[in-house]
Protein backbone atom coordinates (compact mmCIF):
# COMPACT_ATOMS: atom_id res chain seq x y z
CA UNK A 1 0.00 0.00 0.00
CA UNK A 2 1.12 3.52 -0.70
CA UNK A 3 2.57 5.65 2.06
CA UNK A 4 3.72 9.26 2.02
CA UNK A 5 7.38 8.36 1.63
CA UNK A 6 6.63 6.44 -1.55
CA UNK A 7 4.58 9.37 -2.80
CA UNK A 8 7.43 11.78 -2.08
CA UNK A 9 9.72 9.52 -4.09
CA UNK A 10 7.32 9.74 -7.03
CA UNK A 11 7.29 13.53 -6.82
CA UNK A 12 11.08 13.67 -6.50
CA UNK A 13 11.57 11.48 -9.57
CA UNK A 14 9.29 13.64 -11.68
CA UNK A 15 10.79 16.90 -10.42
CA UNK A 16 14.20 15.51 -11.34
CA UNK A 17 12.86 14.76 -14.82
CA UNK A 18 11.34 18.25 -14.99
CA UNK A 19 14.68 19.88 -14.18
CA UNK A 20 16.35 17.83 -16.88
CA UNK A 21 13.67 18.94 -19.33
CA UNK A 22 14.24 22.56 -18.33
CA UNK A 23 17.98 22.19 -18.92
CA UNK A 24 17.24 20.84 -22.39
CA UNK A 25 14.72 23.63 -23.03
CA UNK A 26 17.33 26.19 -21.98
CA UNK A 27 19.77 24.83 -24.55
CA UNK A 28 17.06 24.95 -27.23
CA UNK A 29 16.39 28.60 -26.37
CA UNK A 30 20.10 29.35 -26.73
CA UNK A 31 20.12 27.48 -30.03
CA UNK A 32 17.23 29.69 -31.20
CA UNK A 33 19.27 32.83 -30.44
CA UNK A 34 22.32 31.40 -32.17
CA UNK A 35 20.30 30.45 -35.25
CA UNK A 36 18.53 33.82 -35.47
CA UNK A 37 21.78 35.74 -35.88
CA UNK A 38 23.34 33.38 -38.41
CA UNK A 39 23.89 34.78 -41.94
CA UNK A 40 20.99 34.13 -44.30
CA UNK A 41 22.58 32.13 -47.07
CA UNK A 42 19.48 32.50 -49.24
CA UNK A 43 19.40 36.29 -49.06
CA UNK A 44 20.37 38.31 -52.12
CA UNK A 45 21.56 41.13 -49.86
CA UNK A 46 25.05 41.35 -48.42
CA UNK A 47 25.35 39.93 -44.90
CA UNK A 48 27.27 41.81 -42.22
CA UNK A 49 28.82 38.80 -40.55
CA UNK A 50 30.70 40.83 -37.95
CA UNK A 51 27.50 42.61 -36.89
CA UNK A 52 25.59 39.34 -36.68
CA UNK A 53 28.37 37.74 -34.65
CA UNK A 54 28.36 40.67 -32.20
CA UNK A 55 24.57 40.63 -31.91
CA UNK A 56 24.57 36.86 -31.46
CA UNK A 57 27.06 37.11 -28.62
CA UNK A 58 25.26 40.05 -26.98
CA UNK A 59 21.87 38.32 -27.21
CA UNK A 60 23.22 35.10 -25.73
CA UNK A 61 24.89 36.97 -22.87
CA UNK A 62 21.74 39.00 -22.16
CA UNK A 63 19.64 35.82 -22.14
CA UNK A 64 22.01 34.15 -19.68
CA UNK A 65 22.05 37.20 -17.40
CA UNK A 66 18.27 37.64 -17.43
CA UNK A 67 17.82 33.94 -16.74
CA UNK A 68 19.80 34.31 -13.51
CA UNK A 69 18.61 37.84 -12.72
CA UNK A 70 15.36 38.89 -14.47
CA UNK A 71 15.84 42.54 -13.47
CA UNK A 72 18.90 42.81 -15.74
CA UNK A 73 18.52 45.95 -17.96
CA UNK A 74 17.57 45.50 -21.61
CA UNK A 75 19.97 45.98 -24.49
CA UNK A 76 19.97 49.33 -26.32
CA UNK A 77 19.29 47.32 -29.50
CA UNK A 78 15.63 46.46 -30.02
CA UNK A 79 16.36 43.42 -32.17
CA UNK A 80 18.40 41.84 -29.38
CA UNK A 81 15.65 42.48 -26.83
CA UNK A 82 13.07 41.00 -29.21
CA UNK A 83 15.05 37.82 -29.83
CA UNK A 84 15.79 37.36 -26.12
CA UNK A 85 12.10 37.87 -25.29
CA UNK A 86 11.17 35.27 -27.92
CA UNK A 87 13.69 32.85 -26.43
CA UNK A 88 12.15 33.27 -22.97
CA UNK A 89 8.66 32.81 -24.40
CA UNK A 90 9.82 29.58 -26.05
CA UNK A 91 11.41 28.46 -22.79
CA UNK A 92 8.28 29.20 -20.77
CA UNK A 93 5.98 27.44 -23.26
CA UNK A 94 8.14 24.32 -23.34
CA UNK A 95 8.44 24.33 -19.54
CA UNK A 96 4.69 24.55 -19.09
CA UNK A 97 4.16 21.71 -21.54
CA UNK A 98 6.67 19.54 -19.67
CA UNK A 99 5.09 20.43 -16.32
CA UNK A 100 1.60 19.45 -17.46
CA UNK A 101 2.86 16.21 -19.03
CA UNK A 102 4.93 15.12 -16.02
CA UNK A 103 2.16 15.93 -13.54
CA UNK A 104 -0.36 13.93 -15.54
CA UNK A 105 2.13 11.14 -16.11
CA UNK A 106 3.06 10.99 -12.42
CA UNK A 107 -0.56 10.43 -11.40
CA UNK A 108 -1.00 7.86 -14.18
CA UNK A 109 2.17 6.03 -13.06
CA UNK A 110 0.77 5.60 -9.56
CA UNK A 111 -2.67 4.56 -10.77
CA UNK A 112 -1.08 2.00 -13.10
CA UNK A 113 0.28 0.11 -10.10
CA UNK A 114 -3.17 -1.28 -9.32
CA UNK A 115 -3.29 -2.77 -12.81
CA UNK A 116 0.17 -4.30 -12.35
CA UNK A 117 -0.91 -5.83 -9.02
CA UNK A 118 -3.99 -7.33 -10.65
CA UNK A 119 -1.94 -8.53 -13.63
CA UNK A 120 0.46 -10.48 -11.41
CA UNK A 121 -2.44 -12.19 -9.68
CA UNK A 122 -3.84 -12.88 -13.13
CA UNK A 123 -0.51 -14.44 -14.10
CA UNK A 124 -0.93 -16.99 -11.30
CA UNK A 125 -4.29 -17.92 -12.86
CA UNK A 126 -2.70 -18.15 -16.30
CA UNK A 127 -0.03 -20.54 -15.00
CA UNK A 128 -2.73 -22.68 -13.39
CA UNK A 129 -4.56 -22.91 -16.73
CA UNK A 130 -1.37 -24.05 -18.45
CA UNK A 131 -0.79 -26.58 -15.68
CA UNK A 132 -4.28 -27.95 -16.26
CA UNK A 133 -3.61 -28.34 -19.98
CA UNK A 134 -0.25 -30.06 -19.47
CA UNK A 135 -0.71 -33.80 -19.95
CA UNK A 136 2.95 -34.76 -19.46
CA UNK A 137 3.29 -33.75 -15.83
CA UNK A 138 0.78 -33.98 -13.02
CA UNK A 139 0.26 -30.49 -11.60
CA UNK A 140 -2.73 -31.28 -9.37
CA UNK A 141 -1.02 -30.00 -6.23
CA UNK A 142 -0.47 -26.61 -7.84
CA UNK A 143 -3.94 -26.35 -9.33
CA UNK A 144 -5.56 -27.37 -6.05
CA UNK A 145 -3.52 -24.93 -3.97
CA UNK A 146 -6.17 -23.00 -1.97
CA UNK A 147 -4.58 -19.63 -2.80
CA UNK A 148 -4.36 -20.46 -6.49
CA UNK A 149 -8.00 -21.56 -6.53
CA UNK A 150 -9.06 -18.42 -4.68
CA UNK A 151 -7.25 -16.26 -7.22
CA UNK A 152 -8.69 -18.13 -10.22
CA UNK A 153 -12.23 -17.94 -8.86
CA UNK A 154 -12.09 -14.32 -7.69
CA UNK A 155 -14.96 -12.65 -9.57
CA UNK A 156 -13.83 -9.09 -8.88
CA UNK A 157 -10.27 -9.83 -10.00
CA UNK A 158 -11.44 -11.50 -13.21
CA UNK A 159 -13.67 -8.52 -13.90
CA UNK A 160 -10.75 -6.10 -13.40
CA UNK A 161 -8.51 -8.16 -15.68
CA UNK A 162 -11.09 -7.95 -18.46
CA UNK A 163 -12.01 -4.33 -17.86
CA UNK A 164 -8.45 -3.08 -17.77
CA UNK A 165 -7.31 -5.30 -20.63
CA UNK A 166 -4.46 -6.47 -18.40
CA UNK A 167 -5.13 -10.19 -18.63
CA UNK A 168 -2.65 -12.51 -20.35
CA UNK A 169 -4.81 -13.93 -23.13
CA UNK A 170 -3.04 -11.74 -25.70
CA UNK A 171 0.40 -12.78 -24.43
CA UNK A 172 -0.04 -16.53 -24.28
CA UNK A 173 3.29 -17.31 -25.96
CA UNK A 174 5.19 -15.32 -23.36
CA UNK A 175 3.27 -16.89 -20.48
CA UNK A 176 3.77 -20.37 -21.94
CA UNK A 177 7.51 -19.71 -22.19
CA UNK A 178 7.66 -18.55 -18.57
CA UNK A 179 5.71 -21.58 -17.40
CA UNK A 180 8.06 -23.90 -19.26
CA UNK A 181 11.39 -22.18 -18.52
CA UNK A 182 10.79 -20.65 -15.09
CA UNK A 183 8.00 -22.44 -13.24
CA UNK A 184 8.43 -26.05 -14.37
CA UNK A 185 12.22 -25.75 -14.19
CA UNK A 186 12.17 -24.52 -10.58
CA UNK A 187 13.36 -27.10 -8.02
CA UNK A 188 10.97 -25.83 -5.35
CA UNK A 189 8.04 -26.18 -7.76
CA UNK A 190 9.07 -29.73 -8.70
CA UNK A 191 9.36 -30.69 -5.04
CA UNK A 192 6.02 -29.06 -4.26
CA UNK A 193 3.97 -30.84 -6.93
CA UNK A 194 5.75 -34.13 -6.19
CA UNK A 195 5.25 -34.03 -2.44
CA UNK A 196 2.65 -36.37 -0.96
CA UNK A 197 2.43 -34.22 2.15
CA UNK A 198 -0.42 -31.77 1.79
CA UNK A 199 -1.13 -29.09 4.37
CA UNK A 200 -2.15 -25.44 4.38
CA UNK A 201 1.21 -24.18 5.63
CA UNK A 202 3.20 -25.76 2.80
CA UNK A 203 0.61 -24.40 0.32
CA UNK A 204 1.11 -20.92 1.77
CA UNK A 205 4.90 -21.24 1.65
CA UNK A 206 4.72 -22.21 -2.01
CA UNK A 207 2.42 -19.36 -3.10
CA UNK A 208 4.82 -16.93 -1.43
CA UNK A 209 7.72 -18.56 -3.27
CA UNK A 210 5.85 -18.40 -6.57
CA UNK A 211 5.18 -14.69 -6.28
CA UNK A 212 8.36 -13.49 -4.58
CA UNK A 213 11.00 -15.73 -6.12
CA UNK A 214 9.60 -16.77 -9.48
CA UNK A 215 7.47 -13.81 -10.60
CA UNK A 216 9.12 -10.87 -8.83
CA UNK A 217 12.66 -12.12 -9.48
CA UNK A 218 14.56 -13.08 -12.59
CA UNK A 219 13.15 -13.36 -16.10
CA UNK A 220 9.52 -12.52 -15.30
CA UNK A 221 10.54 -9.59 -13.13
CA UNK A 222 12.65 -8.30 -16.04
CA UNK A 223 9.49 -8.10 -18.13
CA UNK A 224 7.84 -5.75 -15.63
CA UNK A 225 11.06 -3.76 -15.30
CA UNK A 226 11.16 -3.18 -19.06
CA UNK A 227 7.59 -1.92 -18.92
CA UNK A 228 8.13 0.40 -15.94
CA UNK A 229 11.19 2.65 -15.63
CA UNK A 230 10.36 3.16 -11.93
CA UNK A 231 10.08 -0.57 -11.25
CA UNK A 232 12.83 -0.53 -8.61
CA UNK A 233 10.49 1.43 -6.32
CA UNK A 234 7.17 0.24 -7.77
CA UNK A 235 8.11 -3.40 -7.25
CA UNK A 236 8.15 -2.90 -3.48
CA UNK A 237 4.69 -1.30 -3.56
CA UNK A 238 3.23 -4.13 -5.64
CA UNK A 239 5.01 -6.73 -3.50
CA UNK A 240 3.40 -5.21 -0.40
CA UNK A 241 -0.05 -5.50 -1.97
CA UNK A 242 0.58 -9.12 -2.95
CA UNK A 243 1.85 -10.03 0.53
CA UNK A 244 -1.29 -8.56 2.10
CA UNK A 245 -3.42 -10.45 -0.40
CA UNK A 246 -1.81 -13.73 0.66
CA UNK A 247 -2.34 -12.88 4.33
CA UNK A 248 -6.00 -12.05 3.71
CA UNK A 249 -6.84 -15.64 2.76
CA UNK A 250 -9.71 -17.08 4.80
CA UNK A 251 -9.44 -20.85 5.20
CA UNK A 252 -13.10 -21.21 6.10
CA UNK A 253 -14.48 -19.43 3.04
CA UNK A 254 -11.57 -20.21 0.73
CA UNK A 255 -11.50 -16.57 -0.35
CA UNK A 256 -9.03 -13.70 -0.25
CA UNK A 257 -9.41 -9.95 -0.44
CA UNK A 258 -8.10 -7.69 -3.18
CA UNK A 259 -6.08 -4.87 -1.67
CA UNK A 260 -6.41 -1.17 -2.36
CA UNK A 261 -3.41 0.79 -3.51
CA UNK A 262 -4.48 3.69 -1.30
CA UNK A 263 -7.01 4.09 1.49
CA UNK A 264 -7.82 7.57 0.17
CA UNK A 265 -6.53 8.06 -3.36
CA UNK A 266 -8.15 11.47 -3.73
CA UNK A 267 -6.15 12.72 -0.74
CA UNK A 268 -2.93 11.07 -1.92
CA UNK A 269 -3.41 12.41 -5.45
CA UNK A 270 -3.93 15.90 -4.06
CA UNK A 271 -0.75 15.51 -2.00
CA UNK A 272 1.51 14.56 -4.92
CA UNK A 273 -0.09 17.06 -7.32
CA UNK A 274 0.20 19.95 -4.87
CA UNK A 275 3.74 19.06 -3.81
CA UNK A 276 4.86 18.81 -7.45
CA UNK A 277 3.23 22.08 -8.51
CA UNK A 278 4.38 24.06 -5.46
CA UNK A 279 7.93 22.76 -5.89
CA UNK A 280 7.99 23.69 -9.58
CA UNK A 281 6.69 27.19 -8.81
CA UNK A 282 8.65 27.78 -5.61
CA UNK A 283 9.07 31.58 -5.30
CA UNK A 284 12.53 32.96 -5.90
CA UNK A 285 12.71 34.31 -2.33
CA UNK A 286 12.39 30.77 -1.01
CA UNK A 287 14.93 29.39 -3.50
CA UNK A 288 17.31 32.04 -2.23
CA UNK A 289 17.10 30.44 1.21
CA UNK A 290 18.97 27.50 -0.25
CA UNK A 291 21.61 29.76 -1.79
CA UNK A 292 21.97 31.73 1.44
CA UNK A 293 22.62 28.62 3.50
CA UNK A 294 24.90 26.60 1.27
CA UNK A 295 27.92 28.58 2.47
CA UNK A 296 30.74 28.08 -0.02
CA UNK A 297 28.53 26.24 -2.52
CA UNK A 298 26.93 27.78 -5.56
CA UNK A 299 23.36 26.50 -5.94
CA UNK A 300 24.10 25.47 -9.54
CA UNK A 301 26.94 23.28 -8.25
CA UNK A 302 24.72 21.32 -5.88
CA UNK A 303 23.85 17.79 -7.02
CA UNK A 304 20.48 18.07 -8.78
CA UNK A 305 18.98 15.50 -6.41
CA UNK A 306 19.94 17.61 -3.38
CA UNK A 307 18.47 20.74 -4.96
CA UNK A 308 15.22 18.95 -5.78
CA UNK A 309 14.98 17.53 -2.25
CA UNK A 310 15.59 20.92 -0.65
CA UNK A 311 12.99 22.68 -2.80
CA UNK A 312 10.46 19.91 -2.16
CA UNK A 313 11.06 20.20 1.58
CA UNK A 314 10.54 23.96 1.54
CA UNK A 315 7.34 23.58 -0.47
CA UNK A 316 6.05 20.97 1.97
CA UNK A 317 6.92 23.04 5.04
CA UNK A 318 4.94 25.98 3.65
CA UNK A 319 1.97 24.38 1.93
CA UNK A 320 1.06 21.40 4.12
CA UNK A 321 -0.12 22.74 7.50
CA UNK A 322 -1.08 19.27 8.76
CA UNK A 323 2.44 17.81 8.48
CA UNK A 324 4.74 18.62 11.43
CA UNK A 325 8.02 20.35 10.61
CA UNK A 326 10.10 17.57 12.16
CA UNK A 327 8.27 14.92 10.14
CA UNK A 328 8.95 16.75 6.87
CA UNK A 329 12.63 17.25 7.68
CA UNK A 330 13.10 13.61 8.70
CA UNK A 331 11.36 12.36 5.56
CA UNK A 332 13.62 14.36 3.26
CA UNK A 333 16.71 13.25 5.14
CA UNK A 334 15.59 9.65 4.50
CA UNK A 335 15.21 10.43 0.78
CA UNK A 336 18.71 11.88 0.81
CA UNK A 337 20.14 8.71 2.39
CA UNK A 338 18.69 6.56 -0.37
CA UNK A 339 18.98 8.75 -3.46
CA UNK A 340 21.83 11.20 -3.00
CA UNK A 341 25.54 11.20 -2.21
CA UNK A 342 26.99 9.75 1.03
CA UNK A 343 27.81 13.23 2.37
CA UNK A 344 24.41 14.70 1.56
CA UNK A 345 22.57 13.46 4.66
CA UNK A 346 24.40 15.73 7.10
CA UNK A 347 24.44 18.56 4.56
CA UNK A 348 20.68 18.43 3.93
CA UNK A 349 19.92 17.99 7.62
CA UNK A 350 21.83 21.12 8.60
CA UNK A 351 20.40 23.30 5.82
CA UNK A 352 16.78 22.21 6.36
CA UNK A 353 17.01 22.87 10.08
CA UNK A 354 18.20 26.44 9.44
CA UNK A 355 15.69 27.04 6.63
CA UNK A 356 12.78 25.73 8.72
CA UNK A 357 13.65 28.14 11.53
CA UNK A 358 13.95 31.03 9.08
CA UNK A 359 10.58 30.22 7.48
CA UNK A 360 8.95 30.02 10.91
CA UNK A 361 10.51 33.35 11.84
CA UNK A 362 9.04 34.90 8.69
CA UNK A 363 5.63 33.41 9.45
CA UNK A 364 5.68 31.34 6.23
CA UNK A 365 5.23 28.06 8.13
CA UNK A 366 1.84 27.80 9.80
CA UNK A 367 0.88 24.46 11.27
CA UNK A 368 -2.64 23.66 12.38
CA UNK A 369 -4.37 20.74 14.00
CA UNK A 370 -4.03 18.83 17.22
CA UNK A 371 -0.40 18.44 18.27
CA UNK A 372 0.86 20.80 15.58
CA UNK A 373 0.66 24.15 17.32
CA UNK A 374 4.15 25.61 17.46
CA UNK A 375 5.23 22.53 15.49
CA UNK A 376 5.42 20.33 18.59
Amino acid sequence: MLNRRMLRIKVMQNLFAYQQCMDANYELAVDYIEAYFQPDLNSMEAQDKELLARQRKSARQLFEKKFKKPATPDSPEDIINKVVANAFAQLEKAGKKDEVFLLKNMVAEVEKLTGTYHAILGLVSAFAELAQADKKIKHDRFRENPWVKAIRNHAELNKELLKGNIGWHTRTDKVRGWFRDVIKADDAYIDYISSKKQDTESDKVFIKHLIRKLILTGTINDYFEEDDIRWAEDREIVKGLLDKTIKSFNESSGQLELQKLSLDWDDDKNFISTLFEKSVHLPEEHKQLVAANTRNWEVDRLPLTDRVILEMAIAELIHFPNIPVKVSINEYIELTKEYSTPKSKQFINGILDVIAKELQKRGAVKKSGRGLIDNK
